[in-house]
């Protein structure tokens, strides 16, 4: 990774998800937190990375068998190629009855030095996916595998994930309030103007909490701005 890209990471690392929906919003985005993935267990740190994409599509018949998980061009390829530092997206269409994701191809992600797995289906072996500690996103858990209902269609292309579209090298920033994508392009201008929003935010939580309302405060009117120059030009 590139200096710059290995600085912007590390300030989408202090900046919410919530404080990036709205810069995103701000900047013309208006769909960027994908519905429905949550974290297995709270994470207790943000994780941030650049996105390693996979796709499934309806499973079939001929394609959904146990052998297809050997085959040439299986889903064991994809868990392969995923690089270190990457968050795995998953297009498992939001299926709601088969696991994308197990205990043994989580540990084979962790070891790999893969962040953090996002699904937008449930994943299976949750209580030994909590064991190995690697952030898991997810829309709950199953015990189907994905052979049950989907088939793995293949990595590196974009895709639909909680509604949104994910390419692949967005950065994607996930926490207890679930995933953000933020666009490659724009992750440099995102980046500063949310840690400029965040440092805003915290701000404005520390004249809340000393008994400030909220009506010229948040959104700031123009005295609240001038207060706000002052504020973090002394921190």
């Amino acid at each position: 990774m590139s200096e710059s890209g290995a600085q912007i990471i590390e300030q989408l690392q202090q900046v919410s998800t919530a404080t990036l929906t709205m810069v995103l919003f701000k900047n013309g985005i208006r769909r960027s937190w994908l519905r429905g993935p949550q974290p297995l267990d709270p994470m207790p740190a943000r994780v941030v990375g650049p996105a390693f994409t996979i796709r499934f599509v309806p499973g079939r018949d001929d394609l959904c068998t146990p052998q297809s998980y050997a085959a040439a061009g299986a889903f064991k390829d994809a868990i392969e190629a995923a690089p270190a530092g990457s968050v795995v997206v998953i297009d498992g269409r939001e299926q709601a009855e088969a696991a994308t994701l197990g205990d043994i191809l989580v540990a084979r992600l962790q070891h790999r030095g893969v962040c953090a797995a996002i699904s937008d289906a449930p994943v299976r072996d949750a209580d030994e996916i909590r064991k190995l500690g690697l952030p898991v996103l997810a829309c709950g858990v199953a015990a189907p595998p994905s052979i049950a209902r989907l088939a793995y269609a293949g990595f590196g292309e974009i895709i639909g994930c909680g509604g949104v579209a994910v390419c692949p090298g967005d950065i994607m920033v996930c926490d207890n309030d679930g995933a953000v994508v933020v666009p490659a392009a724009l992750a440099p201008k995102i980046a500063a103007e949310a840690r400029a929003q965040e440092l805003f935010e915290v701000y404005v939580q520390q004249r809340v909490q000393d008994g400030a309302g909220v009506d010229g405060l948040y959104p700031p009117d123009q005295r609240t701005l001038a207060d706000f120059e002052r504020w973090s030009s002394s921190r």
